[in-house]
């Protein structure tokens, strides 16, 4: 991770407690106070990011799948959503959103999977980012969960059908969330390079927080 001198004040007069560019592959993560912000850009477009979170006050209480897309009544993530826990505490919420389309449902790539569906060993995944970043937090593989995919393309039919397509995040696309109570932050920039929600060309994102 390159981490860049934060700017004192924003562009929206907010100030930046810390922006880092995340390369291609790379993984990050933060401890945010209740009412930071998160900020990911997508610096060159189509660019899957995975994201977990869980309660800073006790991280057993993690970003749940199952009630976030309940309490929203969507599979898709924008602007307005809140994130929701295993024990329903409200964790963050997406106050910002460029591109529109972000996912729930197809999980954090891994090295088994990728041997299963593509036939390649040994290869990067996110399941092994986090399993690395969360170690920081006294956390493990244990604690990974169907995660947030910011920036990725799971389109679901009326049939229930679904695939990863190209992602459609445009190059500075963006999106913000707020944390509703202290959180831990966590994220793979994925280095999927074998279905095309990276463009099969993994790319550098930036991430910065806000107060």
């Amino acid at each position: 991770m390159g981490e860049n001198p934060p700017q004192a004040i924003d562009d929206a007069g907010r100030r930046v407690i810390s922006r880092t560019v995340v390369p291609a592959g790379g993984r990050w993560s933060a401890r945010l106070a209740k009412g930071e912000t998160l900020r990911i850009v997508d610096l060159e477009g189509t660019q899957a990011v995975d994201f977990l979170c869980y309660s800073a006050e006790d991280p057993r209480d993690r970003y749940n799948a199952g009630n976030t897309i309940k309490m929203q009544g969507s599979v898709y993530i924008a602007k307005g959503t809140v994130l929701y826990s295993d024990h329903a505490r409200a964790l963050m919420k997406v106050t910002a959103d460029s591109c529109g389309f972000h996912d729930t449902i197809a999980g954090c790539c891994s090295t088994p999977m990728n041997l299963v569906r593509y036939g390649v060993k040994d290869t990067p995944s996110c399941r092994t980012n986090f399993t690395e970043e969360l170690k920081r937090w006294n956390l493990g593989a244990a604690d990974i969960v169907a995660n947030v995919n910011f920036f990725m393309y799971v389109p679901v039919t009326a049939e229930g059908a679904t695939d990863i397509k190209p992602g459609l995040s445009k190059p500075g696309d963006h999106v913000e969330v707020e944390a509703l109570s202290d959180t831990i932050a966590v994220i793979s920039n994925c280095p999927q390079r074998f279905n095309p929600c990276n463009g099969f060309e993994p790319t550098p994102i930036e991430v910065s927080v806000l107060a």
